[in-house]
């Protein structure tokens, strides 16, 4: 079995910044891509941001430039360093992780945190 645990959440004035993590643990092989999501209420979840073991990223359009995602691979660790926070950026973050579990497969399995709050006041 795969764990997910995401720390760094909290309460944070509009214009400061949060350092999440992530920490993956269990049978794990090997890690693809990690990322990072996040759920407003009332809206779907989306993607903020993601990375792939060979470190390409991927940022949705309103946290480019703001956010910057990052990844241990040693430690099945990734980071979402946010920077110049918006009271849009209030949500649920939640990691996510799509991870090989035995050598020679190719077949991922993927694997979601149980999510750490993110609020931005105004």
């Amino acid at each position: 079995q795969v764990r997910l645990v995401e720390s760094g959440g909290g309460l944070v004035q509009t214009g400061g910044s949060l350092r999440l993590s992530c920490v993956a643990s269990g049978s794990i092989f090997s890690i693809n891509a990690m990322g990072w999501y996040r759920q407003a209420p009332g809206k779907q979840r989306e993607l903020v941001a993601a990375i792939i073991s060979g470190g390409s990223t991927n940022y949705v359009d309103s946290v480019k430039g703001r956010f910057t995602v990052s990844r241990d691979n040693a430690k099945n660790t990734v980071y979402l360093q946010m920077n110049s926070l918006k009271p849009e950026d209030t949500a649920v973050y939640f990691c996510n992780a799509d991870v090989r579990l035995l050598p020679g497969t190719i077949r991922t399995y993927n694997y979601w945190g149980q999510g750490t709050q993110v609020t931005v006041s105004s």
